[in-house]
């Protein structure tokens, strides 16, 4: 662990100090690249740091233990003792820093929530759970919401909602959120008060830049139509609405949210490029998408992750076992205490892992 400690505090001082090269300033790609990299390993650097003045603190403390002063021969072991206890956290936080992680996990991502069964219910439930996420957003530091489509419900909701979330490792936090996730309540409809169940489907995508992964445009059908819904008049009287075909792959994006035909195509173009750069992320990856599938689930949208049960005020993911009875408080946007919860079991089972190797 030394070695790697000392070469990523190496890199990290080297990338604070290419931050102030006025040619790197001048690259925004280079520059956020470095940003980007550089406050990855911030952190790592910093317990780095302090593990290395505590272990000098350490020895300075150790040798007053056998003091002629049994005043400071008693304060210096009162010291060693609170040293070596801080120690011992740094060790575990360091483990945990220094976990494999998706390099993904630092992008913003594209958030898409669709109705499944359950007919108008569950577009309902689309719309509470487009409503946690919009909360969870509110009381993230640094994060933002901005609806790129939205296709809504015949009675409410929405049958589809697709939206860009941005801010630190809003990717890494939110991928734990894809699958399918189950509702059992009474609808507003039902008259004898029965239970019903509906289900919607959500997926989470790193957002790519077109420098990063490239669309063949040459592969791309666009399609200009009249906006329907929601909007205003110029954006129902105009053909502002775009329909974007990825012809290799049959993957289908429609964005109508935006007056300006410009806009809808720009954030089209973002979802199928998030899209595509997902299946070929896939299916270069399938071993380790293996892997994560054994230790919380694979977050794939087939895969029933969480029940919110009305009733019974209870919220449980299937994944990890986890009940909360908070269920309002879990769809107003406390659903983030569920997401550390996921996050510290993955890093519990990565390092059960790595002490088996």
């Amino acid at each position: 662990m030394h070695e790697r400690l000392t070469e990523i505090r190496a890199q990290y001082a080297e990338l604070t100090a290419q931050l102030g090269d006025p040619e790197i300033a001048s690259d925004p790609k280079a520059y956020r690249q470095i940003v980007t990299t550089q406050k990855r390993l911030e952190p790592i650097a910093q317990l780095a740091e302090e593990q290395e003045n505590l272990g000098n603190q350490l020895a300075e403390a150790q040798a007053l233990l056998n003091d002629d002063d049994a005043d400071m021969a008693e304060m210096a072991r009162m010291e060693t003792e609170e040293i070596d206890e801080r120690l011992a956290a740094l060790k575990e936080e360091l483990q945990l820093a220094l976990l494999p992680r998706n390099p993904d996990d630092d992008r913003n991502c594209i958030l898409e929530i669709r109705a499944g069964t359950g007919g108008d219910e569950a577009s309902l439930f689309v719309g509470d759970l487009f409503r946690m996420y919009q909360r969870l957003v509110d009381r993230t530091q640094g994060w933002r919401i901005e609806v790129v489509s939205r296709s809504e419900g015949s009675s409410g909701g929405f049958k589809e909602i697709i939206a860009r979330i941005t801010g630190s490792e809003a990717f890494g936090r939110l991928k734990w959120e894809a699958g399918t996730h189950r509702v059992q309540r009474v609808p507003k409809t039902e008259s004898q008060g029965r239970i019903h169940t509906s289900a919607c489907t959500v997926a989470v995508l790193p957002e790519v830049e077109a420098t990063e992964f490239d669309i063949k445009m040459g592969d791309v059908r666009i399609d200009v139509f009249r906006a329907s819904g929601p909007g205003g008049q110029s954006v129902n009287t105009t053909d502002s609405a775009v329909r974007l075909t990825h012809i290799p792959t049959g993957v289908i994006v429609i964005c109508q949210d935006e007056k300006s035909q410009h806009k809808n195509k720009a954030k089209a173009l973002s979802v199928l490029r998030s899209r595509l750069y997902e299946a070929d992320q896939a299916a270069k990856h399938a071993e380790q998408a293996a892997d994560r599938k054994a230790m919380v689930g694979s977050g794939d949208r087939s895969e029933k992750i969480r029940t919110y049960n009305y009733p019974q005020d209870r919220v449980t993911d299937h994944r990890i076992g986890l009940t909360v009875h908070n269920l309002p408080g879990i769809l107003d946007g406390e659903v983030g205490k569920v997401l550390d919860a996921l996050i510290q079991e993955h890093q519990t089972r990565q390092l059960a892992a790595q002490a088996q190797h």
